[in-house]
């Protein structure tokens, strides 16, 4: 293997989500949602804790989804017959992405339960 550089190693990471994005729609879904909920999160002005847990839920989220694309890409590369074993790989790495999301839906619900009941005025 080639030795690389630091720089090197950045690029090739900025590479793979730029791929993420232009060629994975999850991704790019999650990517939105994330900006709606920086948005939501300024107008309600929520604490500095409050953006530690979205900014570890986005990542948590974000994360899963890149290991779930790499995960498929490897297994079709390895193979393009049906396999039980490729689709319970495929399914666990999307398993992955499930559990990552629903867990930043929870921790959105506790972050804005309070600012949006004190908007609705409850």
């Amino acid at each position: 293997m080639k030795s690389r550089t630091l720089f090197d190693s950045f690029k090739y990471a900025v590479y793979g989500i730029k791929t993420a994005f232009t060629q994975e729609r999850n991704f790019r879904i999650h990517c939105i949602t994330a900006v709606i909920v920086v948005i939501l999160g300024i107008l309600f002005k929520i604490s500095f804790v409050k953006w530690a847990l979205i900014f570890i839920a986005f990542g948590f989220v974000f994360v899963a989804e890149l290991v779930n694309t790499a995960g498929e890409t490897l297994v079709d590369m390895i193979t393009k017959e049906y396999s039980k074993e490729a689709k319970r790989v495929k399914d666990l790495a999307a398993a992955a992405v499930l559990v990552s999301a629903a867990s930043a839906v929870f921790i959105g619900i506790f972050v804005f339960i309070e600012p949006v009941l004190e908007f609705l005025g409850l």
